[in-house]
């Protein structure tokens, strides 16, 4: 147990928390096998998520987490040019024929949208019910809903229980967005269902392109999916920081 990476902690705390929904420290430290002191950190970390509040001595879950996971109707409407002239920059990476893989962001849903009006004949692959529900109206593109958990004000299908689908496609691109980028932990997000999927779609894909508005850039959530490593290309809304974009560039990750 003291082997877990921080992420992996941090998501064993949180299954701990959806079971007892009130804890100690001090009970905490022992079922995760760390000190106290680590354990605050990561307590204040989720805290900042928006995923449970701390207590004196202890912690307990957010039931109402719609502060963390503000519904996907509420993201949708914030910075929609952002992610339109995102999603315009990116629809220029699609090939005919190319099979894509689409995330259940509000950004992926703005690039859908383009693909919907388009010529483009591709095989689309996604978790996003939204993105399916739009592409499928458009003759020229195969759609392939990716199964899993639906749940309130998601729209996005979750958990591990449709990758047997993905293990049969050859992934071209991956289109992602995160709720974080930064070098050092990758692509990040809060929701620790979603990312175990968000996992495997990255595995299979060939390329990756980060679709990350300028607030995502720095920042960082509670789980890797991608590192850098597998990144191909970031599509941002503003220029990056010059130290930052060269540290990128040397990582042979393209800007756009």
């Amino acid at each position: 147990m003291n082997k877990l990476f921080a992420t992996e902690r941090r998501q064993l705390i949180l299954s701990i928390l959806e079971e007892k929904k009130r804890v100690t420290v001090k009970d905490l430290a022992k079922d995760v096998n760390v000190s106290e002191a680590t354990l605050r950190t990561d307590l204040n970390v989720l805290e900042e998520e928006g995923l449970l509040t701390r207590t004196h001595g202890g912690a307990v879950l957010n039931e109402d987490l719609t502060s963390a996971k503000v519904s996907f109707s509420e993201r949708e409407k914030k910075n929609p040019d952002s992610k339109n002239i995102i999603a315009q920059k990116a629809i220029n990476l699609i090939n005919q024929k190319d099979c894509i893989l689409l995330d259940a962001s509000t950004t992926a849903l703005a690039l859908a949208r383009l693909i919907r009006e388009s010529t483009l004949n591709i095989t689309v692959v996604t978790n996003g019910i939204s993105a399916a529900i739009e592409l499928k109206e458009n003759p020229g593109v195969n759609v392939i809903l990716v199964g899993g958990m639906a749940r309130m004000g998601s729209m996005a299908l979750e958990g591990l229980l449709g990758t047997n689908v993905l293990n049969k496609i050859n992934i071209d691109t991956m289109f992602t967005s995160a709720r974080g980028f930064t070098i050092e932990e990758g692509l990040t997000d809060f929701n620790v269902y979603e990312v175990e999927l968000k996992r495997v779609m990255a595995d299979k894909a060939d390329k990756i392109v980060a679709l990350l508005d300028h607030s995502k850039i720095g920042t960082s959530s509670i789980a890797t999916f991608a590192t850098c490593d597998q990144l191909d290309t970031i599509i941002s809304d503003q220029e990056l920081d010059a130290e930052f974009e060269k540290e990128l560039t040397k990582r042979n990750i393209r800007v756009l």
